[in-house]
């Protein structure tokens, strides 16, 4: 039992791979695997984005087709939540919804061994620095949901002062009556929290389930639990985040 929490709680946390000096200081600022994987994420996102989007024609054929239809459901979401002003708002969370989708759903790609089985495969020493990778979810990390919400926050004030001015964005305040002041100014702490916990939970929830198939399982039940825990729910959490967020625009900006 001791042996499985050790390496659940070695899955769970973040590890760091490395660091980055800061010149003329002694202070290196550490990398986690989860800010490489993001990274891997990024640049997966922006490799795709470049390959579907190249050579565009008015007439759509092949992968111009799918990027389309991709750009209309992100519009038809951003337009259902927000109202007339969703232009402003749909590629911001159009990137996001890619983000969180990747990013949630990256352990079923986890085809990387990690630096451990690497270095007794090869021997290699430059192995013995990452001990510790594998492509994990990074909305596991708190840290990374914490700033995707308070992100989404910043869209909600700057979007509202950009359509409404400031006047019109600090009247809102006051709406219905003015004694709803204190509610509404705790709903800008409220709001970021519950997005930032609800990912977090519901994706630390299916890795930790996941991760304890994994140990207990042969390969051919992980692989079917996947389906749900890893994809379905994956891809929920992500539409769930940019929905509420793009609700959260649409009450302030209409």
């Amino acid at each position: 039992m001791s042996d499985l929490n050790t390496e659940l709680n070695h899955a769970m946390l973040p590890h760091e791979m490395f660091s980055i000096p800061v010149p003329f200081t002694d202070y290196k600022i550490p990398v986690t695997d989860t800010v490489v994987v993001t990274w891997i994420i990024m640049a997966v996102i922006i490799l795709f984005a470049y390959i579907f989007t190249k050579k565009l024609s008015m007439v759509p054929q092949g992968k111009q087709n799918f990027a389309e239809v991709v750009v209309e459901l992100v519009n038809n979401l951003v337009k259902d939540a927000v109202g007339h002003h969703w232009r402003l708002f749909a590629p911001y969370l159009g990137t996001v919804l890619l983000f969180l989708i990747v990013s949630n759903i990256v352990s079923i790609f986890n085809i990387i061994p990690n630096g451990e089985q690497l270095h007794k495969l090869t021997h290699m020493e430059i192995f013995e620095h990452f001990p510790n990778f594998a492509l994990r979810p990074p909305t596991k990390d708190i840290n990374v949901t914490a700033c995707l919400a308070i992100m989404s926050i910043l869209l909600v004030v700057i979007g509202g002062i950009r359509v409404k001015r400031l006047s019109g964005w600090l009247k809102h305040f006051l709406h219905p009556i003015p004694v709803m002041l204190p509610f509404n100014i705790l709903d800008y702490v409220i709001k970021p929290l519950s997005l930032c916990l609800r990912l977090f939970g519901n994706i630390l929830a299916a890795f930790i389930i996941m991760e304890l198939i994994y140990m207990a399982f042969p390969p051919v039940v992980p692989a079917a639990f996947s389906i749900y825990f890893d994809l379905f729910d994956g891809l929920l959490q992500a539409y769930i985040f940019v929905f509420l967020t793009s609700l959260y625009v649409g009450e302030v900006v209409e």
